[in-house]
């Protein structure tokens, strides 16, 4: 392309004339130039196409009336001129042979439009693969379809692997052999029956070989068998550790999402993939979460702290040091003393284990369940649950990062808090709750508790002074979380509270909640429900444990089988008003806010 020069036609310019001239005056100045540039006087062809298309035009346009008035109207003596417009290209665009211009002109097209084409369908596709939450709509499907309402604490593991994010890691013909080192290191962890063995392996290998592979790393990371691992398959893991907090949370999510005609979630699977998510980011094997000897959790929440082996728990329990609450309990110098003298620790060493239990959480739960404006809870109502949940650590510290050395990414603690029917399993509250962002968990405090307050008509002056007692909380270390849901059938209901950490092991809170729900009156006045009305909860409750299709390998902390969680159940029972629950543990949580599911 191009672009032509736009030259304005003066007459009296190219005549070499001053504007204004007579007639004589401008004849004089034509004969003169025709003289000069006239063809019989002059041969060169520029010489003539000057004469023809400016010396002639310049006379004619100031002598002939017509061509005077096309050049007073238009600029020109012949009318209106065509305008003639391009684009500029560069001039080694222009001076190419065939070949070479061929070649430029496909590169052009790639870079200007298949380019920009290619990178919008890669961006689209990406889209519509995955959700908001960065997990592929295939992994959500999968989970939704493989969760079980009886699904076993050591099962969920099963699910966990099939996400698709996994799957599609490669599986190369060159980690066949590392993986069969691998089977044989972690082979005691993988559930299979010892009674008939050679069928198990065959069974296990005959999966596919995605499925095979993750779970052989998964279990490589929680038995600290890294080492074995080529770099390719080191790599492999850190991939699918990257990826393990938000597929663990969107798993969760499947377990408490409602499937009931109540709109209830399932409480054991929940339970499961907390645990889980606790032996991932704490890199300790479910077998060690096994009950054995006078402790309900296993050695495995030793395994959090530096220095400790199995070998050491076996110590420390002559000593009466069963479980980790009985360590956090005692005294740094009678700790200490414990650590060097029975454990065989140096001085160096139990102070890394003094460091590490200051940054355990510990939780404490104040929860209330109430009808606004009425007395009592009658079926239909809208009961308002509201639930203070305050973290303290030893070292004052309220947001932080778990103390998780083997994992390799920095992780934030967050908190389940779950109300929930254990005998029915149905979950009918969950909200997650994390201590990182405080300026999100006052603006959500605040909000919660001045709709709550004007819902129940107090005064403005009653509503400044509560958000003003809230926002004091949440700057203390607490985190309000409020749901409402609407009082099932006339009856009593022995519900659990549960407050879960995802990164720390035997850090949870858990306590016991009656609910009586009382028939609707027809007149409808309500009656006050009195707490010597009920009967007193027994030590443990009367849960029911659902069979399972699975055989566990080891029970989850929350067996009711375990006595010591009854006891713990019956400090914290409420009838239709409020509780108290402190955890088991110094808590250590990273959180900011509550976020409602």
């Amino acid at each position: 392309m191009f672009i032509s020069q736009i030259q304005i036609f003066e007459p009296f310019s190219i005549l070499g004339v001053e504007t204004g001239a007579s007639d004589s005056e401008i004849k004089k100045a034509y004969r003169r130039l025709s003289i000069l540039y006239h063809p019989d006087k002059n041969p060169d062809p520029e010489a003539h196409k000057y004469f023809v298309d400016y010396i002639s035009k310049a006379y004619q346009a100031l002598t002939d009336p017509v061509s005077r008035e096309n050049f007073e109207k238009y600029g020109h003596p012949d009318g209106r001129q065509g305008l003639q417009m391009g684009i500029a290209l560069p001039q080694f665009l222009l001076n190419i042979d065939g070949a070479s211009g061929g070649i430029l002109l496909i590169g052009i097209v790639g870079v200007c439009i298949i380019l920009p084409l290619t990178i919008a369908v890669i961006y689209l596709s990406r889209s519509s693969k995955y959700t908001g939450n960065f997990v592929m709509h295939q992994t959500i499907y999968a989970y939704y379809h493989f969760m079980k309402p009886s699904l076993a604490p050591s099962k969920v593991m099963d699910v966990f692997i099939k996400a698709a994010e996994y799957m599609e890691i490669p599986v190369r013909r060159t980690d066949e052999e590392s993986l069969q080192k691998l089977f044989v290191l972690v082979r005691s962890e993988l559930n299979l029956d010892p009674r008939n063995i050679r069928q198990e392996q065959a069974k296990f290998w005959k999966q596919h070989p995605a499925l095979v592979k993750n779970e052989l790393l998964i279990q490589a990371h929680l038995t600290h068998e890294t080492v074995a691992l080529s770099p390719s398959l080191q790599r492999d893991l850190k991939q699918m550790l990257a990826l393990a907090p938000r597929l663990l949370e969107e798993l969760m999510k499947m377990a408490i999402i409602p499937r009931t005609p109540q709109g209830h979630g399932w409480l054991r699977p929940a339970i499961g993939v907390v645990e889980l998510s606790q032996s991932i980011i704490q890199a300790v094997p479910l077998s060690a979460r096994k009950a054995t000897g006078g402790s309900s959790e296993g050695y495995g929440p030793f395994l959090q702290l530096p220095h400790f082996t199995e070998s050491v728990v076996k110590k420390i329990s002559r000593k009466k040091v069963r479980m980790l609450q009985d360590l956090r309990d005692m005294k740094p110098e009678e700790r200490a003393e414990l650590l060097t003298q029975v454990a065989g620790f140096s001085a160096d060493e139990s102070r890394d284990v003094e460091i590490v239990i200051e940054m355990m959480p510990s939780i404490s739960i104040d929860i209330t369940c109430e009808t606004e404006g009425e007395e009592g809870i009658q079926e239909g109502d809208i009961v308002t649950m509201q639930a203070w949940i305050t973290l303290h650590r030893g070292n004052g510290l309220i947001g932080a990062l778990p103390h998780a050395p083997y994992f390799p990414l920095e992780k934030e603690e967050n908190f389940w808090l779950l109300i929930a029917d254990s005998m029915s399993n149905d979950v009918w509250i969950s909200q997650k709750v994390n201590f990182v962002d405080e300026a999100t968990a006052i603006i959500a405090a605040t909000k919660a508790v001045q709709e709550l307050k004007e819902g129940s008509g107090d005064s403005v002056r009653e509503i400044n002074a509560a958000v003003k007692a809230a926002v004091d909380r949440v700057k203390a270390g607490s985190r309000l979380v409020m749901s409402k849901f609407q009082a099932p059938a006339e009856g009593n209901y022995n519900l659990s509270s549960y407050c879960l950490c995802d990164s720390w092991i035997g850090c949870d809170a858990k306590s016991s909640i009656k609910l009586k729900v009382l028939k609707r009156s027809r007149t409808g006045t309500r009656g006050m429900v009195a707490a010597d009305e009920l009967p007193a909860l027994e030590d443990g409750g009367d849960e029911v444990e659902e069979e399972d299709e699975y055989d566990d390998d080891y029970e989850s902390e929350y067996s009711e089988d375990d006595e010591d969680v009854k006891g713990k159940e019956a400090n914290g029972a409420v009838v239709n008003g409020s509780a108290h629950v402190r955890g088991d543990d110094d808590s250590s949580s990273d959180g900011s806010g509550s976020e409602e599911n």
